[in-house]
């Protein structure tokens, strides 16, 4: 069997090329390893509550969402953020304090101290950076906003956002745009009132999802694709030849191909790639996935004090919390949970304590429920309670990481018809998985193009190209 495309990883990612390249009329095979499509995107409905065990919501500044709703026709099953979404939470000792929404919220609200919110006007008047150094995410908020601010509010921001430490990874290649605005108007303040002046979009998030959650997503494509998609086959590895590749897969044979797209994790792309792209294997390899545990939870209302008027909160490292966050999943969405019931989901483990995701599902329930009691006011026990381990959690945009972008980018130039896409390229959120995949679609579509043209002019006599050309 040979195919124009065989794209390995049947996530969100994979799924999405799949169906961009079939739409160019192209011959697609999906190979997906596990026995459903759709990698990440885990929604379960059980009891009358939809669990969200991986993603959860999609970005609609991001133009790919709404274009992708759009055009698998769900925009009649999509939900916007419910009307008790009212504040933002921070762990702040032995409960929450809450952030109003807004511009200025943190200004207001009493979780900094006076001092820290005055350094944070500082930002208007300190000199821009020029030594053209890579710095890390606290580097740059301690810098232009405090190192008050940088602990308690970017770090359990970049908990909640990456499952990581804001030490640890570089600003440019988790919030770009925050530095091309110190770069271009000398303050990250000043570069945000002049983009709201000029009616340009400011960096943040209008949230939806679907009825029944992220999940629709790939049910959706993978329906569309139909027969395409091959589950339960093991990629053993992808051998170049003349005119394309060989997917090579154990006992169900071998699979001829013009092109490869590559849609899986790191490192599991590193171990395919590694015998046709040695610098691309390498640049995969080196991107770090600390194991991430979600943890849903179903209590009565009436066994809630907390009032969940949210998404829910997050927790700064210095809180020495086991919690990185949580979503009020009942409150961001309707029909999260049955009547009389509210719905949370926390995460634990990530880069602060990968070690705490591994633990037993008994336990891990019952350390999320002993800091909820403390945090929200949990008075019983849950109607429900659910257990997902991510071994392999998200990618950690550490220093280097925008070269190891470019690199794994460049695998296409180093061998021609190979194309890598997933969560380490712009974002693990679904939308900046949309947007990569649409992109690695495009760039295979005129590969395939430009090959195939070049393969009918070598066959005309003399290889002459005729003038109708």
């Amino acid at each position: 069997m040979t195919v124009d495309v065989a794209i390995i990883g049947a996530g969100i990612s994979g799924l999405v090329a799949a169906d961009d390249l079939t739409r160019r009329g192209h011959r697609v095979v999906v190979l997906e390893r596990q026995a459903r499509p759709g990698g990440n995107a885990v929604s379960e409905r059980h009891a009358g509550f939809l669990m969200e065990h991986g993603p959860s919501t999609m970005n609609a500044y991001i133009p790919a969402a709404l274009e992708i709703s759009r055009h698998l026709g769900l925009d009649n099953q999509r939900q916007e953020l419910g009307d008790g979404v009212r504040n933002r939470y921070l762990v702040n000792g032995g409960g929450l304090s809450a952030i109003p929404m807004g511009a200025l919220g943190f200004l207001s609200a009493d979780y900094l101290s006076p001092m820290a919110r005055l350094r944070i006007m500082g930002d208007l008047f300190l000199p821009h950076r020029s030594d053209g150094e890579e710095e890390t995410v606290m580097g740059f908020a301690a810098r232009r906003f405090g190192r008050e601010f940088a602990e308690r509010v970017i770090d359990p921001l970049v908990a909640g956002l990456y499952g990581g430490r804001a030490a640890e990874l570089s600003v440019s290649a988790i919030f770009p745009k925050l530095v091309a605005l110190e770069e271009k108007y000398g303050s990250v303040t000043l570069g945000m009132m002049h983009r709201r002046r000029e009616g340009g979009k400011m960096p943040g998030s209008r949230l939806f999802s679907w009825q029944d959650g992220i999940a629709t997503l790939p049910r959706r494509l993978a329906r569309r694709l139909g027969d395409k998609i091959r589950t339960g086959v093991a990629v053993r590895r992808i051998s170049s030849r003349p005119g394309g590749f060989d997917i090579h897969l154990g006992a169900e044979g071998c699979l001829r191909t013009k092109s490869v797209v590559v849609a899986t994790q790191a490192h599991v792309t590193a171990q395919l790639i590694a015998g046709i792209d040695v610098p691309g294997a390498a640049a995969a390899a080196r991107i770090r996935t600390p194991s991430l545990a979600v943890v849903f939870l179903g209590f009565r209302r009436q066994d809630v004090a907390h009032p969940l008027d949210g998404l829910g909160f997050l927790t700064a490292e210095a809180e020495g919390r086991n919690v990185l966050g949580a979503q009020f999943g009942s409150t961001m969405f309707p029909g999260r949970a049955p009547d009389g019931h509210v719905a949370v989901t926390a995460y634990v483990g990530g880069a602060r304590a990968p070690e705490l995701a591994r633990l037993p599902a008994p336990d891990l329930i019952a350390l999320v429920g002993a800091e909820l009691r403390d945090l929200i006011g949990v008075a019983g026990e849950p109607r429900l309670a659910r257990v997902r381990h991510w071994t392999v959690g998200l990618p950690q945009y550490e220093p280097g990481h925008r070269g190891r972008a470019a690199a794994l980018k460049a695998a296409g130039t180093r061998v021609p018809g190979l194309f890598l896409t997933g969560n380490y390229f712009a974002g693990p959120s679904v939308a900046a998985c949309l947007g990569v995949a649409r992109e690695t679609a495009l760039a295979a579509h005129a590969y395939l193009e430009s090959s195939d043209g070049d393969r009918r002019r070598s066959d005309l006599p003399d290889n002459r190209v005729p003038a109708s050309l």
